[in-house]
């Protein structure tokens, strides 16, 4: 039979998003979706950068093409158009991404730790 640690570990590994889970969460204290994100904000996994020109076009040309939604969430966090370039566009996006992949995970993760208890 495995262990709470063992299971929790399992379920942390099989989830798919763009974050590497078990380098953040502990699994022996994880026990809830607040603790697991709250793990996460603390190392900073959710901030993804990408670096060279390069990466940074490839990754808006296939995730905002029209660049809306990249420069639109660079000005909402304040910052102006002369500091924008492609590298900052995509780490903004890639980031924005990898909360939202993270966040539709909420309901799974917290059945998770449900049934857990049970």
């Amino acid at each position: 039979m495995k262990t709470r640690t063992e299971k929790i570990k399992g379920f942390i590994c099989g989830l798919a998003t763009g974050i590497n889970l078990p380098y953040y969460v502990d699994c022996e204290r994880a026990g809830s979706f607040d603790d697991i994100e709250r793990a996460i904000e603390d190392g900073n996994g959710f901030d993804i950068e990408i670096i060279y020109h390069s990466a940074a076009m490839a990754y808006l040309a296939q995730a905002d093409p029209s660049l809306n939604q990249s420069i639109a969430l660079a000005h909402n966090l304040g910052y102006e158009t002369k500091d924008i370039n492609s590298e900052l566009l995509a780490s903004l996006l890639a980031s924005q991404d990898a909360r939202d992949g993270f966040y539709s995970l909420e309901k799974e993760i917290t059945e998770f730790f449900n049934e857990l208890e049970d």
